[in-house]
């Protein structure tokens, strides 16, 4: 039996938690991560509420696109394709057609989930040793910007994909948001400002620089009109010859010239690396949680596997009986995630290249014994990797965190059909390099620098043709009765798992609304310090975890959260306050 933390905490620890609490001043927090999230602002978001249908999305314009779609009797495929192109225009920074994604789809008439692997892959002439210098690694700073780190972007082919399986409404149709906007023009956003203002990698990529910046080397004044006619003529090539106008012909090769040609930073994609790319279509991770059925995304993500393990080492504890501004909660959350993260950077990466021991990390077995370590009055600090069923080769441990450029897209539409899908181009702007109108993804970064550690390989190392491993953590939860009850995803690097596995807890857990979970302070670890979000509630759990052990980095987490959930009388909408995003519907 597994000894309930939660409640022992409640009746012993509490009341010395809380008088640590009180009698211990905070102490300042100044550490931030290697790549700190900008913030932009908070805006307070009210839960949306529809009857039909419903889009949740990083910006305005792309749910209204989105809704455009289903208004005409299209799918949640066709809508989210809506959503995914004007987002390539007015949230470059994060996602479009030079990236990756990962789609869930689910078919309410057949009751099948069915999961898409969009992600770059590495050039064929990629090495083990591609951000190794003299024996040494490189500094992220020196490997993202230019050529080096960019991979065989996925995005156009899956989006052609997914429609072909699911969409209703003709292909070109769902081009004519995004190109519209392109030509007439879009207003620069508080966001795209902020991002712009901080960024000083784009100033020696003139492309770029000369769409983004004034003539002064100033951004983009925020309200201004931004216009992309080279993107719109892109999209109209993408509309009407499908995906291969994008990955053969002249789009292909000028591509190719970009990364292979850069001036300082030169990678190795090719025309035949473009050519080559293919989407897999792969078997989604879904395990019971409590009373539901949590689906993702299998390798070469790691998000599916390690919220999963959270919730399947939290199942044990009575959740719905602590606050969730709580030290319990924070605490067990928190100690989950370290362990989840252990099993993560020790045994997961892309599977057709390592081992990946999926059905061991999930066992029930494991996991109860893998939630043994989680003690109720002390944290571990920093946990070691398990042994599970079926591992064969022991890898070495690999603490390479991915950075944020991301947008989540969740859509229902009138059918009950519904599209998870988290989107990227890596870090913020990608490589800077731009290329008829889009971004180029830096994604080769989220391999593991160095391929060897201790002696061992690491089993996100490079290697040609691979995937690098993810965080991103797409999930659809089911009902007891198999009934669709809640699409949700995250942007924000590795800090992904943490918000997906929070919010699954909000609303499954403590029974709060779609939008009320989104909004839930963060508070989680990536078997690093326990991390608490700035500027929120959160801190003020920052002493009496210290109490715990625990290490504490008070840090921006800037998440961008987007859930739909079933309603009594359709569906609801949330959208994160921490971002620009919104939900709407019908």
């Amino acid at each position: 039996m597994i000894y309930n933390a939660a409640r022992w905490i409640q009746r012993r620890c509490l009341p010395a938690l809380l008088g640590l609490l009180l009698a211990v001043p905070l102490q300042a927090q100044t550490d931030r991560p290697a790549q700190p999230e900008p913030e932009s602002g908070r805006s307070e978001k009210t839960l949306a509420r529809a009857q039909h249908y419903m889009v949740a999305a990083a910006h305005p314009l792309a749910v209204d696109a989105g809704l455009q779609m289903l208004a005409a009797g299209g799918s949640a495929v066709d809508a989210a394709i809506a959503v995914q192109l004007v987002l390539a225009l007015v949230e470059p920074h994060a996602s479009g057609l030079g990236g990756g994604a990962f789609l869930l789809h689910y078919d309410t008439q057949r009751r099948a989930v069915r999961a898409y692997d969009g992600r770059e892959t590495a050039p064929a002439a990629a090495t083990p040793e591609l951000f190794m210098r003299e024996g040494r690694a490189m500094s992220f700073r020196d490997a993202v910007t230019g050529g080096r780190a960019v991979g065989t972007p996925g995005v156009p082919r899956l989006l052609e994909i997914a429609h072909r399986e699911h969409g209703k409404l003709p292909w070109a149709r769902l081009f004519e948001p995004a190109i519209t906007l392109a030509e007439q023009g879009f207003a620069v956003t508080p966001r795209l400002h902020t991002l712009l203002n901080r960024d000083t990698a784009m100033a020696g990529e003139a492309a770029a620089r000369d769409y983004f910046f004034n003539s002064d080397g100033s951004p983009r004044a925020v309200g201004s009109t931004l216009r992309n006619p080279a993107l719109a003529a892109t999209l109209r090539a993408l509309a009407a010859q499908g995906a291969d106008a994008f990955y053969r012909g002249d789009i292909a090769r000028d591509i190719a010239a970009a990364v292979r040609n850069h001036s300082r930073n030169p990678g190795t994609l090719s025309e035949h690396d473009l050519a080559a790319y293919t989407v897999r279509e792969v078997e989604p991770l879904c395990a019971p949680y409590r009373n539901w059925r949590v689906c993702g995304m299998p390798p070469s993500s790691s998000g599916g596997i390690a919220v999963l393990q959270m919730l399947g080492m939290l199942a044990s504890h009575d959740l719905k009986t602590l606050r969730p501004d709580s030290v319990q909660a924070a605490h067990l959350i928190s100690e989950a995630g370290r362990l989840a993260f252990a099993d993560r950077n020790r045994w997961v990466g892309d599977d057709r290249f390592v081992d990946v021991p999926i059905r061991g990390l999930l066992d029930p077995g494991y996991l109860a014994t893998r939630a043994r370590l989680i003690q109720p009055d002390r944290s571990l600090g920093r946990a070691e990797a398990g042994m599970p069923p079926g591992a064969k080769i022991a890898m070495a441990d690999d603490r390479h965190e991915e950075t944020g450029g991301t947008s989540h897209i969740a859509v229902v539409d009138a059918a009950g059909n519904a599209v998870s899908m988290t989107t990227t181009i890596e870090t913020f702007f990608g490589s800077r390099l731009m290329v008829r109108g889009f971004l180029l993804n830096n994604q080769l970064t989220d391999f593991n620098f160095n391929p060897v550690e201790d002696g061992r390989p690491v089993a996100n190392a490079v290697a040609p043709g691979k995937r690098p491993r993810s965080s991103m953590a797409p999930k659809l939860v089911f009902d007891a009765a198999g009934r669709l009850h809640l699409v949700v995803g995250s942007p924000g690097g590795s800090q992904i798992i943490n918000y997906v596995a929070r919010t699954l807890i909000g609303t499954l857990d403590w029974g709060l609304d779609i939008q009320s979970a989104i909004a839930l302070p963060h508070a989680g670890s990536r078997n690093g310090p326990t991390e608490l979000e700035r500027g929120t509630a959160a801190e003020q759990l920052a002493a009496a975890l210290r109490g715990l052990g625990h290490e504490v980095q008070i840090t921006d987490m800037t998440s961008g959260l987007h859930g739909i959930q079933r309603s009594a009388d359709g569906w609801q909408g949330g959208a994160d306050p921490r971002r620009e995003g919104v939900a709407r519907g019908r």
